[in-house]
Parts: structure tokens; C-alpha cells; sequence
């Protein structure tokens, strides 16, 4: 018995809405895509912490931010240098999971005080700063 019909499930086309961070984004039509109607695109342009821009809490868009350049600092110092994730965890005297964790920007795992603490072991100084937001 032979079957004309294909077993794979069929591609479902994407809505033409998406839901982040509680609001809905348009989507544009595939013409759209394609630049034929290049003038009912808009663009917005959002803040300098991206945390904000998707929708969190200010309080915790700013954790996420500060942690996020600290991790990004980390994982630049440990890929300059060439090291295997083995290396890397003899060196900061960690376990190679958590240097997996830190090279795939798993944010959620790492503290501040963590990321400083790694820094501050490799050598790199850290400084922040801070400015009022304007009214």
C-alpha cells in the first residue's frame, strides 16, 4: 500500500500579530517584507536599555542591564584569551557548567556581585557610574 499524501505536518503560516511583553506588534504583510510598501513601515526607537524596551520593571530592567555588560565584559575576557570552558573554570575556580552558563548569557544565574567578584579576579576593574534621568 503506497500513500500519495505527505506524513510531514504542513509549515503553519505566522500570525500577523505578536503578543510581547503585553502589547501588539503588527506584523507586516509579506509584500510589506519584500519593500513594496516601504512607506507604512514605522519605526520606533527604543531606549538605551533594551530590559525597558521588552518590558520589565524599571528597578529590574536596570539589574538586568548592569549585569548583562558585566557578563558580556566576562565572556569577551575568556574568549580573548582562547581558553576551553575547562580553563576557564580552573582559572576563576568555578565548575565548567557555570562557565557554560556565563557563555551562553544565561543572566538569570550570575549575581552582581558574582560577575564583579570574576572581574575583579581576572584583573579587569569595574566602575560605575551614575547620572539622574532627566525630567
Amino acid at each position: 500500500m503506497y500513500s500519495t499524501r505527505s506524513k510531514r505536518k504542513r509549515k503553519r503560516r505566522p500570525s500577523t500579530t505578536s503578543r510581547l511583553a503585553g502589547s501588539v506588534i503588527e506584523r507586516p504583510k509579506t509584500a510589506a517584507r519584500r519593500g513594496h510598501q516601504a512607506s507604512e513601515i514605522q519605526v520606533t526607537h527604543g531606549s538605551d536599555n533594551v530590559f525597558e524596551d521588552v518590558g520589565f520593571e524599571p528597578e529590574e530592567a536596570a539589574n538586568l542591564k548592569v549585569r548583562a555588560d558585566l557578563l558580556l565584559d566576562l565572556r569577551q575576557y575568556i574568549q580573548a584569551r582562547g581558553w576551553t570552558q575547562a580553563e576557564a573554570a580552573a582559572f576563576f575556580g568555578e565548575t565548567q557548567p557555570r562557565i557554560s552558563n556565563l557563555l551562553k548569557g544565561e543572566i538569570s544565574r550570575f549575581s552582581i556581585d558574582k560577575l564583579i567578584n570574576m572581574l575583579a579576579h581576572a584583573g579587569i576593574r569595574v566602575r560605575l557610574e551614575t547620572k539622574p534621568q532627566a525630567a
